[in-house]
C-alpha cells in the first residue's frame, strides 16, 4: 500500500511539505500524532488521527502516539478562544492510563515486525527541563516574529477572546521541542495531525532545521477538520461528545451515532472511519445511491466502527437492542440490556410511575394495572379490545390475557415494564 495514495482517495490529506512522498517510498518512517489527555477518554473527534496512523502503520510505517502530559498542562490555543483549565501530574497519569487501552484497540503495540507502535508522554522528558535551560538551548533557534505569524496566535491577538498568556504562546515551542527530541531519540522524521495544528507543526521542523542543519529531515501532514455535511461540527450531539469509552457513551449510543448519519455524511465517512479498501467502498456507495432508503451505507459504517472500537460482540448486541422499537426483540434481549441502554432506547417515550407496593403484593392485574394506576389506555373497555385484537405487548411479549397478575418476575432491571401499543406507541413504567 502507498501511504499518501491511500490517504488521498480517502479524503485525508489537507496539507503536505514537500518530499514527504519520496521518503516514505525510500524507507520505513516513523512518524508521531500527538493527543492532550485532557479527559479519561478520546472522542470521535480523536478518531480522524488515529485511522491516519492505522493506515500508516498498514503502509509498513511506524506510529508513535505522543500523549501530550507536559503541553496538556499548558493548553494548546489553537482553535480556542480562551485558556483552557489546566489539569495537575495525577489526572493525566489516570487519564494517560484510560487513553492507552483505547488506542490499543485501533493500533498494534505488540506487532512482531518492527513496525510496532510506541505510546510516550512528553511529560517523561519534559520534567527535568528547567526554564533557563528551555530558553538558552531551544527559544533561541526560534524567533518571536515567526511564532507571532502563526495563525493560531494572531486570532487571539486581534482581539479573538480574551487575549492570550505567555504559557499559551509557548505552547508551539514546546510541541516543537516534542518533535525535536523524537527526532533525535526515536528517528522520528513526520509528525501529522488536524488542519488547524498545521502551525504548531511547522514550527517543529523548523526547529529541528535551524538546529541539527538543513539537511535534516523533517516533515509535516495535516488532514482537514471534519465537519458534517450541514455546517455543524463532527461528533458532537445534543448531548455532547461521542465518546469511544463506554463509561460515557454506550455501545449502542456509539452504533446509532453512526446509524442515523446522512447520506452524504456516510459517504464521506466510510472513507476516513473504516479501512475497506477502495474498490469495496466505490461498491457501497454504488448501491447505497441506487437504493438509499435502504440505508446499507449507514449500517456498514455503523458496523465496522462499532466493531473496531468496542467488539463484534457490542456490535452485535447494540444491533439486537435497535430492534426493540421494530417489535423484533424478545424479552430475553430486554433483560439482558443494562439500564443505561434501556433508558437510552426508550429516551422520549411516554413515561409513567407505579408504587412497588403495587407489584410485590401480586393482588393487581395487567388491566387494573395500566388502564387504571397509570392511565396509558383511555379505558379498561379500550385495553380489552385491544388484547382481544392482539395490539398489546408487555416487555416484548402479547398480552392474551388481561387478568394477568402483575409480579415482581414482569420487571427488567428489577424496576421497568416496556409497554407496546400497536407497533410504534411505546410506554416505560417505572416501578419506585
Amino acid at each position: 500500500m502507498d501511504f499518501i495514495e491511500e490517504l488521498k482517495w480517502r479524503g485525508m490529506i489537507q496539507d503536505m511539505m514537500p518530499g514527504i512522498d519520496e521518503l516514505l517510498k525510500k524507507e520505513m518512517v516513523t512518524a508521531y500524532v500527538g493527543i492532550d489527555p485532557t479527559a479519561d477518554s478520546l472522542h470521535i473527534g480523536h478518531l480522524v488521527g488515529l485511522m491516519i496512523m492505522k493506515h500508516f502503520q498498514r503502509c509498513g510505517h511506524k506510529p508513535i502516539i505522543l500523549l501530550g502530559g507536559a503541553t496538556g498542562m499548558i493548553g494548546d490555543p489553537s482553535g480556542k478562544s480562551n485558556e483552557r483549565n489546566l489539569l495537575d501530574e495525577k489526572t493525566l497519569r489516570h487519564n494517560q492510563e484510560y487513553i492507552q487501552k483505547q488506542i490499543s484497540k485501533l493500533i498494534d503495540f505488540n506487532s512482531d515486525k518492527n513496525n510496532n507502535a510506541e505510546l510516550v508522554n512528553n511529560y517523561d522528558w519534559m520534567k527535568e527541563q528547567s526554564f533557563l535551560g528551555f530558553i538558552r538551548d531551544i527559544g533561541k533557534y526560534i524567533t518571536v516574529n515567526y511564532m507571532m505569524a502563526k495563525d493560531s496566535v494572531k486570532k487571539r491577538f486581534s482581539g479573538e477572546g480574551e487575549g492570550m498568556s505567555f504559557t499559551e504562546f509557548t505552547y508551539q515551542l514546546v510541541q516543537g521541542f516534542d518533535f525535536l527530541h523524537l527526532y533525535e531519540a526515536k528517528g522520528c522524521k513526520l509528525q501529522m495531525g488536524g488542519s488547524d495544528q498545521w502551525g504548531n507543526i511547522t514550527t517543529g521542523t523548523e526547529l529541528i532545521r535551524r538546529k541539527i542543519g538543513s539537511t535534516a529531515e523533517a516533515y509535516a501532514i495535516t488532514c482537514p477538520l471534519i465537519k458534517k455535511a450541514d455546517g455543524t461540527k463532527f461528533g458532537k450531539t445534543e448531548s455532547g461528545n461521542i465518546w469511544l469509552d463506554s463509561r460515557y457513551t454506550s455501545p449502542y449510543k456509539f452504533y446509532q451515532f453512526w446509524l442515523n448519519t446522512s447520506d452524504e455524511d456516510a459517504e464521506k465517512y466510510i472513507r476516513i472511519f473504516t479501512i475497506l479498501d477502495k474498490e469495496e467502498v466505490e461498491t457501497l456507495i454504488e448501491e447505497h445511491r441506487e437504493s438509499p432508503h435502504k440505508r446499507a451505507l449507514q449500517s456498514r459504517l455503523a458496523k465496522e466502527v462499532t466493531c473496531m472500537v468496542h467488539s463484534e460482540e457490542e456490535y452485535n448486541k447494540a444491533v439486537e437492542a435497535s430492534k426493540i422499537l421494530f417489535g423484533k426483540s424478545s424479552i430475553e434481549t430486554l433483560k439482558s440490556l443494562d439500564e443505561e441502554t434501556l433508558l437510552q432506547i426508550f429516551e422520549g417515550v411516554p413515561q409513567f410511575n407505579i408504587d412497588m407496593t403495587d407489584v410485590t403484593s401480586e393482588s393487581i392485574g395487567f388491566i387494573d394495572m395500566f388502564a387504571e394506576k397509570c392511565n396509558i389506555f383511555a379505558s379498561k373497555g379500550e385495553l380489552r379490545r385491544l388484547i382481544k385484537g392482539g395490539g398489546v405487548a408487555m416487555n416484548s411479549q402479547k398480552i392474551e390475557d388481561g387478568d394477568m397478575k402483575i409480579t415482581p418476575k414482569n420487571l427488567i432491571s428489577d424496576k421497568y415494564i416496556i409497554i407496546q401499543k400497536g407497533k410504534k406507541n411505546y410506554f416505560l413504567v417505572i416501578i419506585k
